[in-house]
């Protein structure tokens, strides 16, 4: 998988490598808040959690990491 880099606002940018994909199936497939989620990626608040989310295709967040080591 190649790295998408994301620029939030706020001018952060953040790279979405596979810790990151990590961080976001969890988020997509269990009740993880947008404050745990801004916290595991150590975002500020959860608005830019939400905007991360907003940004990044969902098949992303969707995607299992391994199928996504596949794709290499």
């Amino acid at each position: 998988m190649d790295n998408i880099k994301v620029k939030l606002s706020t001018g952060k940018e953040i790279e979405v490598n596979e810790d990151v994909v990590r961080i976001l199936n969890k988020y997509a497939r269990t009740q993880l808040t947008l404050e745990g989620l801004a916290a595991e990626l150590n975002l500020s608040s959860w608005e830019e959690a939400y905007e991360l989310v907003k940004v990044v295709p969902s098949w992303v967040m969707w995607t299992p990491l391994q199928v996504m080591r596949r794709a290499k």
